[in-house]
């Protein structure tokens, strides 16, 4: 059975969403800074710290991370930050 959608491995990096990292004050210009960027696709990648041996053993209800799946944590001030950037529709 196919899934409804499938990440593209062949699509680029368009624009940062919000801030940079060292705008936020997220990191200290190390290579291991969470982002949030818009793919040329559309689509939306998310780099974080990977807990998804940690937060993942208590998932709520419904709510479920595929083999090929990971979750992973964003400071709560970089999401703010690209608010105005995401589209409402």
């Amino acid at each position: 059975m196919s899934r409804p959608w499938e990440a593209d491995p062949a699509t680029s990096f368009k624009r940062r969403l919000g801030k940079s990292p060292q705008e936020l004050g997220n990191t200290t210009g190390t290579p291991d800074c969470p982002d949030i960027w818009e793919l040329a696709n559309g689509d939306i990648a998310v780099i974080g710290r990977d807990l998804t041996g940690s937060l993942g053993e208590n998932l709520p209800d419904g709510v479920s991370i595929g083999s090929d799946e990971r979750l992973v944590v964003i400071p709560r001030n970089m999401l703010i930050a690209a608010k105005p950037d995401i589209p409402s529709v």
